[in-house]
């Protein structure tokens, strides 16, 4: 058996924190609302986290990349026990205001971020307000 990480980018206001159906009753979840918020800037009112120049605002003009930093650190003390161990799931939850730009993007570079540094993991990532970015990599 291998790990599998879920992550999900979800809003506060929509649905809240996302229930974790493995039996494992949670996981990770970090709010992303205490950093700037590119959906208050008009051109990025359409666009997500996964947009390049949502992503440039969120990287150049905010906290982001501090917290980024953090949260790899803490959830990889996790993901390399639960790895040891032999344990079977983990989630983690980013949370915004809308679910659409801070966690969107939190997600997908936390994706990406496990992907290369735990690649024995699988990850399946869930957009929660925005199923069209939904995606998934096996072992």
């Amino acid at each position: 058996m291998s790990l599998t990480v879920d992550i999900h980018s979800f809003s506060y206001k929509k649905g809240g924190i996302p229930k974790d159906h493995t039996g494992n009753g949670g996981g990770f979840a970090f709010d992303c609302r205490g950093i700037l918020n590119p959906g208050r800037i008009e051109e990025y009112k359409v666009q997500t986290g996964r947009d390049l120049s949502v992503q440039e605002y969120l990287e150049t003009k905010t906290e982001m990349p501090k917290f980024l930093l953090l949260v790899q650190n803490m959830i990889s003390i996790s993901i390399e026990n639960y790895l040891e161990r032999g344990f079977e799931h983990l989630q983690v939850n980013f949370g915004c205001t809308g679910g659409q730009h801070r966690s969107v993007y939190c997600a997908e570079k936390t994706a990406a971020f496990i992907r290369e540094k735990y690649p024995q993991a699988k990850v399946i990532v869930h957009h929660d307000e925005q199923p069209q970015l939904n995606s998934e990599t096996a072992v």
